[in-house]
């Protein structure tokens, strides 16, 4: 059973999930891309890492519980489409300070408490993946330009950072953690 790989991420609530699923679906049936379907839409916080022992899910399980409780709910805007090219095409994310925040802040508790550091040492660009891997790169040159100026205008509020078990197939929701009330407003 151990070694098993998971990632936490923000997810949206069911609505906006059924939209940014509309937009995969449309990339799969124009343009062959379906790896997008193998998780649920989300803004990854921590990229795929793997614990050897259900001890260390526990430690880190307890350590998210921890952390969420201190933190605020964080308002997302997704806004228009953006590309890693050759490859991916996705949602923008806006990056405000209450996303990067809990992110870098996440980050430095699973490098220092549970020694999982991030594999690409890039900054942190937030966004939710509506097609990459299987989008070939003649996909995405026919593919780029219908989305490359398509608004899109998102509004929601994240509620939970979540941790996402892979099964063997797909990634699936293993625990949501709710963050915090909103702090008040002066």
């Amino acid at each position: 059973m151990y070694p098993q790989k998971f990632f936490i991420a923000l997810l949206p609530p069911p609505e906006v999930q059924t939209s940014i699923h509309q937009i995969k679906e449309y990339f799969a049936e124009h343009y062959g891309s379906r790896k997008a379907f193998n998780s649920p839409p989300h803004i990854t916080l921590q990229a795929p890492f793997e614990l050897s022992s259900p001890r260390q899910l526990t430690v880190l399980t307890d350590g998210l519980r921890i952390f969420v409780m201190e933190r605020e709910k964080i308002a997302i805007a997704l806004r228009n489409f953006a590309a890693f090219p050759p490859k991916v095409i996705y949602v923008d994310v806006v990056q405000s300070p209450g996303l990067m925040s809990l992110q870098s802040d996440l980050a430095q508790l699973m490098t220092h408490q549970h020694g999982i550091t991030e594999r690409h040492y890039r900054s942190f660009c937030p966004h939710m993946t509506v097609a990459f891997r299987d989008l070939t790169p003649a996909a995405f040159h026919q593919a780029w330009p219908e989305f490359q100026h398509k608004p899109l205008a998102v509004d929601f509020t994240a509620q939970q950072v979540t941790l996402l078990r892979h099964d063997g197939q797909r990634w699936q929701i293993h625990q949501e953690y709710p963050l915090g009330q909103p702090a008040p407003t002066p």
